[in-house]
């Protein structure tokens, strides 16, 4: 596998994030030394003019755009105005940066909620845009969609393979979002099962009817996956690539993995007044499979290992 030389200059936009310190992780690992960070106040990726004058000065070989505005179906419905527009105009501002910079290759996260709501299970990529999506997450879904077209545009129009956009599905880890209201479903109930066992809470009401099913994946893995796209000796790729563990579990099965996992003794209440989103969300990664690409995490090694990180902080 010729991967790039290891002091190739990699920036890893939204490095403190989920993914993102994930990609700093696995990058560090594998022996790179060349990383280039920002934070937002050193680099705000919603200013065209910040973002053209970064690329000029610091000319990254490779980027890997993790950055972006995500949360729970709380959030999207609350801020959906504001989901697609920092989220579009982040894809916008970089990838044409990164066009005009010679950049060798970026990789660019889309999200298995542009998928439509109703399609075959597992989503094989062709399945995008043939229906409606998830309408509880629609304005965060079209900017995602927005994102993937314009890198296969830019692939398209200049006859070549430099961007490429993935689809993780529901990630996790250590640095993710843990805030009940604003985090996505599998962090939101560590932080409210974590509190309840401190509280000593004899019950933790849970939003729908827990039927619906995800299918999850350690940031490590979309990591790893990331570092094998980086190749220099890439085949030709059939683009998306879907990027999940292929297996899934309904939304009551991890809250009751979660409650092992933390501790936590009481009961569970479900709320079924609440949306319960997408029936099911699998992904056919068939794809990336077949460049030689596995998740190496097991779903409870991978609950373990977070929680762990959860606590310390």
């Amino acid at each position: 596998m010729s991967l790039p030389p290891k002091d190739a200059k990699i920036f890893v936009a939204g490095h403190a994030g989920l993914i993102g310190s994930a990609l700093v992780r696995c990058l560090n690992k594998a022996g790179y030394t060349n990383l280039v960070i920002r934070s937002r106040q050193q680099l705000e990726l919603q200013n065209a003019d910040q973002v053209t004058a970064f690329f000029e000065a610091e000319k990254p070989q490779y980027v890997l755009l993790a950055a972006g505005r995500v949360g729970g179906i709380l959030e999207n419905q609350t801020l959906p105005a504001d989901f697609i527009n920092e989220n579009l105009a982040i894809a916008l501002n970089v990838l044409r940066a990164a066009h005009q910079a010679d950049v060798k290759r970026l990789i660019l996260f889309g999200s298995s909620c542009m998928y439509p709501k109703e399609t075959a299970q597992p989503m094989p990529e062709e399945a995008l845009l043939s229906g409606h999506p998830e309408p509880t997450s629609l304005p965060y879904a079209i900017a995602k969609l927005a994102g993937v077209h314009l890198c296969l545009a830019y692939n398209r129009q200049y006859g070549e393979q430099r961007f490429i956009p993935v689809i993780p599905n529901s990630a996790y880890g250590p640095n993710d979002n843990f805030d009940p209201k604003s985090g996505h479903v599998l962090s939101a109930l560590m932080a409210r099962f974590h509190q309840a066992k401190l509280d000593g809470a004899d019950t933790v009401t849970l939003w729908g009817s827990g039927t619906p099913r995800r299918e999850f994946i350690h940031a490590d893995d979309i990591a790893a996956a990331c570092l094998m796209l980086l190749r220099n000796d890439l085949p030709q790729l059939s683009l998306p690539l879907n990027l999940g563990s292929g297996a899934d579990i309904s939304i009551r099965e991890l809250a009751e993995t979660m409650k092992r996992v933390v501790g936590y003794e009481g009961e569970l209440d479900w709320d079924s007044t609440k949306p319960d989103g997408a029936l099911r969300k699998l992904l056919d990664s068939s794809r990336l499979r077949q460049l030689g690409w596995q998740s190496q995490i097991s779903f409870e090694d991978g609950l373990r290992d977070t929680y762990d990180w959860y606590r310390q902080q």
